[in-house]
């Protein structure tokens, strides 16, 4: 079963140095963190910020080619968690109606998600196999994590996704 998340927050972890993706269920208060690459988390920053560069970075080049081919992104999901290491898919369909699975790693498949406003799914049991999930029953846990890791982009209540 796959659960449908929003993007709840992009945040550095404090001792790595990381950025860190907190992907929360749109009908729970489970939340998955995923730690990304620098420049995908400023590719996803940007996005939500709805800052446009001169120049279209490689996310928006990537949803003009699938737009100019007549093709359409249908939805983003986080497909597994092998070895500490999530993977995603981005499901497309083709301007002839066949649906196309493209493998994708979370963070380039959000920061797609975030530029053709699709929605952005967990595989269940991603979510699960997570030791980093964090759930509702621990909300102490959440509000000191969130003390502890600074937003880099503002409240997180006032993500669009």
């Amino acid at each position: 079963m796959e659960i449908e998340v929003k993007i709840r927050g992009l945040m550095m972890d404090p001792s790595s140095g990381t950025p860190i993706i907190i992907l929360k269920d749109v009908n729970s208060d489970t939340m998955l963190p995923i730690w990304v690459g620098a420049y995908e988390a400023n590719a996803i920053a940007l996005e939500i910020e709805k800052v446009s560069p001169q120049r279209p970075m490689t996310h928006d080049l990537l949803r003009n080619v699938i737009l100019e081919m007549g093709a359409s992104v249908e939805r983003v999901t986080v497909t597994e968690l092998r070895d500490n290491t999530f993977y995603a898919a981005i499901m497309m369909r083709s301007r002839v109606g066949e649906a196309l699975m493209i493998d994708a790693r979370p963070s380039d498949a959000i920061a797609l998600a975030l530029r053709v406003d699709c929605p952005i799914f967990v595989n269940e049991e991603v979510i699960k196999a997570s030791r980093n999930t964090v759930s509702g029953g621990e909300e102490e846990d959440v509000a000191a994590t969130e003390d502890e890791w600074p937003d880099v982009i503002g409240e997180a209540g006032d993500l669009p996704m």
